[in-house]
């Protein structure tokens, strides 16, 4: 029988991942992954990385912050693949977050259908955007959408 390689090339671990491998040097340039040199200077990653990259994609999917992602991370082993109990810490941890980030949503998709087609137009007035013109005491310029807890989004 054959043993499966601990070590894997770049390309082997874009092909087994689905990750491009620009994106592998960007997370492993941001510290979320590393990997070791061969004798060649060429990226060698440890098999349990494969885990580590799926968790970043799937976090990178509910929208989660590369800052988040890293400090989760930081939290798992190195040098082995996180348990069945690694994993379920951090969604807990992450649940209120991500149910936050559920009901914004939720309140966004009940208000589209007021607002599509309404022809206002205006960012002054519109009440998904800037509902009740609550950012006119910052004057003129850019804003944001964020959650209101007064009935905006």
């Amino acid at each position: 029988m054959t043993r499966l390689a601990e070590m894997l090339s770049i390309g082997q671990v874009a092909q087994r991942s689905g990750v491009p491998h620009t994106a592998l040097r960007f997370y492993e340039e941001k510290g979320l992954i590393s990997s070791e040199r061969s004798a060649g200077n060429q990226r060698r990653y440890s098999r349990s990385i494969l885990r580590r990259i799926a968790f970043i994609r799937a976090a990178q999917r509910v929208g989660l912050s590369l800052e988040d992602i890293s400090s989760a991370l930081a939290t798992l082993p190195a040098d082995h693949a996180p348990t069945k109990a690694d994993w379920a810490r951090l969604s807990r941890e992450w649940q209120t977050e991500l149910d936050a980030r559920i009901d914004a949503l939720q309140r966004l998709r009940d208000r589209l259908t007021g607002c599509v087609g309404c022809g206002c137009l205006s960012l002054r007035s519109c009440g998904l955007y800037n509902a009740e013109d609550e950012l006119a005491r910052f004057g003129p310029g850019a804003s944001k959408l964020r959650p209101s807890t007064e009935g905006g989004i």
